[in-house]
């Protein structure tokens, strides 16, 4: 199984730098698993994007890109659930 490269965004590193601690573990957690299994059980491919796919960390969501072809993931996004579809 290949192993994906994480590439993520300034703007999502600035938006996971303003958390707490523990909020921030949890989510750099789920997203070195995205390195793994870019697509795991109960993520979402987000409507009227083709490749935009989300992950669920509590009340946060994480937005990320897969490219299959370089083997990268992109995260563009890390906010709480009433914000990261703005």
């Amino acid at each position: 199984m290949a192993k994906y490269a994480i590439d993520i965004k300034l703007s999502a590193r600035k938006e996971l730098e303003a958390l707490s601690d523990s909020l921030i573990e949890r989510l750099v957690r789920k997203m070195e698993g995205l390195a793994a299994t870019p697509r795991p059980s109960g993520c979402k491919n987000l409507r009227g994007f083709k490749d935009l796919w989300r992950i669920r960390v509590g009340d946060y969501r994480i937005v990320y890109a897969i490219d299959d072809d370089d083997g990268t993931v992109s995260v563009t996004r890390i906010a709480h659930r009433k914000n990261v579809y703005e």
